[in-house]
């Protein structure tokens, strides 16, 4: 599989994560040091963010993607994705945004994973 369609499959797998709620793919997909900055500009260890989904601050329950743009450069990309994401976060209503997330992400040993995320709507 080329590094793109591993790219885009590894973003499938992490929102079938959220959504399940499944830490161990979570934590597979992010590394160690990986960080989400919200739209509202907070930022999450990974840790921090694995527990907020995992003790329901944060609920996901569906995500529809809509496009996703993605540049390799050797060993490093960037991947900007366009998704309708319904979701519960932070003791809010369940509500569906037009949620984009632009992750940089770097080639393992283990494969693709994410480094960064920034979250904004569009």
């Amino acid at each position: 599989m080329d590094d793109k369609k591993e790219i885009a499959a590894l973003y499938e797998r992490m929102y079938r994560a959220m959504i399940a709620k499944d830490s161990a793919t979570l934590a597979r997909v992010m590394t160690d040091d990986f960080e989400l900055i919200h739209m509202t500009g907070m930022r999450q260890t990974k840790k921090q963010y694995i527990d907020a989904i995992m003790d329901g601050t944060l609920n996901y329950y569906s995500a529809t993607t809509e496009r996703l743009d993605i540049k390799v450069d050797g060993d490093e990309a960037v991947l900007t994705g366009r998704s309708r994401v319904t979701a519960a976060v932070f003791g809010g209503g369940r509500h569906t945004w037009p949620l984009q997330l632009r992750f940089r992400l770097r080639r393992t040993t283990d494969g693709w994973q994410f480094t960064e995320s920034s979250a904004s709507t569009y």
